[in-house]
């Protein structure tokens, strides 16, 4: 990743972070946490990656919600930041937590046989 690209990554992720916490008025989002973005090169698309505090339920709910409020949260971000183009937000469950817990028990059942 470029410094450019790096610079991009940390604005974005701070400032729709802050979006979602302090503009967006919708309760069934919940508590949640901006874990990641990837933008591609051409600034086309952005994969916003989150997690949810409570149960599994809670984490479609909160997704549907985000992903319905995505253009607001888009013409939010644009006039905080200055591109050439915003791209399309698409919100993504960040599973990586459950993925490294279900690796770590496996090793762990592997150690303790």
């Amino acid at each position: 990743m470029g410094l450019r690209q790096e610079k991009l990554h940390s604005i974005f992720l701070k400032e729709i972070s802050d979006i979602i916490h302090f503009s967006l008025k919708d309760p069934k989002v919940g508590f949640v946490t901006v874990t990641d973005i990837t933008i591609s090169n051409d600034l086309n698309y952005a994969k916003v990656y989150v997690s949810f505090l409570g149960k599994d339920e809670r984490n479609q709910a909160g997704l549907k919600a985000l992903n319905h409020a995505k253009g607001h949260i888009r013409s939010e971000l644009a006039k905080r930041i200055k591109v050439r183009k915003m791209p399309e937000l698409t919100f993504l469950l960040d599973d990586s937590l459950e993925r490294a817990e279900r690796i770590e028990g496996i090793i762990n059942k592997i150690n303790h046989q």
